[in-house]
């Protein structure tokens, strides 16, 4: 199904070229936790994390007033990693450029306010800019918010205009996560825990997004995110879903929506531009004029395909994996980014089908982030590994059905270096 749906698939308008510099070698395969002993030296300290109190809000399962936490993970070459507990959300990840000068080169906020009003605010018009959530339960859109599975037709919240977007108005990016570090020789991190009901996403007709009334997402769900952190800059992400029902399936689909910018998140407006990417895929989705991937039947040329998005926000078909696409954990190369001013460098590593790279179209200047800058287009921009949009209404996609009592393992690696 892979191979035909790449073959078939069009052609980008558009090519994603890689710099130069990004073209000279791979990293090879290595366990994750695994630190380099003729980089890191006697001299270099184990990774560490702490945590802190960040606040409180409701958690919308609970109805509570709910405390959150911070988790800051730190290793001995000064990549620092800030988890909230709140969404997963990954806060900031502070990177040494070539010259020694740290940066955060990732979007957020300051404060845990800032995330619940602006981050995917549960309003019906787009949802916010997701800043940095773990998405769920499925990532990016599904057509008109329906799908059907265990022989009935399921209605989710429509809140991007005719679809639903990232889990609906209230997804996995708007709950408070069980939480406890992690700590090995290796590695630092934070182990996220959040259980999603039967029904999640649903609502009652006439309530905002279910104009007719919404089923929900099928089944319970017991999700587990984990972070963790090396020495060598690797931020490791790992997706386990377990589907608790003994009789129903339900389709999940999770990422991380974090926005990079190397040249770092308070560099001056518009400078993700000046950034180099490489995109380790020869095809890509066409969409409908809603954002929806084209059937493969009606895939072509994919005319006014930026126009349509207002810059990129694209499914890229990753291609097959090869032996020198191969990295951490026998994951394939899915994206990199640089930046010639700083010599910062990202690396994507992942087991997913796609990537979803989306330019940051509706930055509009009415963000303020946690330096006090203003976010406008070209502040940064995302590596949404994932499986295809829509994937539930196209049989020809990769499936992402969970059958009752099956676990999903996923992982995906960040991987920072300069």
């Amino acid at each position: 199904m892979r191979n035909a749906l790449t073959s078939s698939i069009a052609r980008p308008a558009v090519r994603i070229i890689a710099a130069a510099a990004l073209a000279a070698g791979l990293v090879g395969a290595a366990a994750i936790g695994q630190a380099s002993a003729s980089s890191a030296g006697h001299q270099c300290g184990r990774p560490t994390v702490s945590r802190q109190p960040f606040g409180e809000t409701i958690e919308p399962y609970t109805g509570q007033l709910t405390q959150v936490f911070r988790y800051t993970l730190t290793n001995c070459r000064g990549v620092q990693v800030k988890i909230l507990t709140y969404g997963a959300i990954t806060q900031s990840v502070v990177v040494p450029g070539r010259n020694g000068q740290k940066a955060n080169v990732v979007l957020g906020f300051k404060t845990l306010q800032d995330y619940v009003d602006f981050a995917s605010p549960p309003v019906t018009a787009n949802g916010g800019p997701y800043f940095g959530e773990t998405i769920g339960r499925y990532g990016n859109r599904i057509a008109k918010g329906t799908f059907q599975l265990n022989g009935q037709t399921y209605t989710l919240q429509i809140n991007n205009g005719v679809n639903s977007l990232h889990g609906g108005l209230v997804g996995f990016g708007n709950h408070i996560w069980a939480s406890h570090a992690v700590q090995t020789k290796q590695v630092a991190g934070v182990a996220l825990k959040l259980v999603s009901p039967n029904g999640d996403g649903g609502g009652a007709p006439g309530s905002p997004g279910c104009p007719s009334g919404c089923t929900g997402y099928p089944a319970q769900i017991t999700v587990f995110v984990t972070y963790t952190l090396n020495n060598r800059g690797d931020l490791a992400i790992h997706y386990r879903v377990h589907n608790d029902s003994a009789t129903l399936s339900t389709v999940t689909n999770l990422t991380n929506h974090s926005y990079f910018n190397l040249a770092g998140e308070a560099s001056a407006a518009g400078s993700a531009y000046g950034q180099f990417i490489q995109i380790n895929a020869d095809n890509y989705s066409p969409t409908d004029s809603t954002q929806i991937p084209l059937p493969l039947a009606k895939a072509t040329g994919g005319k006014s395909q930026l126009l349509i998005a207002q810059g990129y926000d694209h499914n890229w078909i990753l291609n097959p994996q090869t032996a020198k696409t191969t990295g951490p954990l026998g994951l394939n190369l899915a994206a990199r980014a640089f930046d010639p001013r700083s010599g910062r460098e990202l690396t994507v590593w992942t087991d997913q089908p796609g990537v979803q790279f989306y330019s940051g179209n509706f930055l509009n200047g009415t963000l303020v982030g946690i330096s006090g800058h203003t976010y406008r287009q070209g502040a940064g921009y995302t590596f949404e590994t994932q499986h295809f949009p829509n994937s539930p209404n196209e049989p020809d996609f990769p499936s992402t059905v969970l059958g009752p009592q099956m676990t999903l393992n996923s992982t995906t690696i960040f991987a920072f270096s300069s």
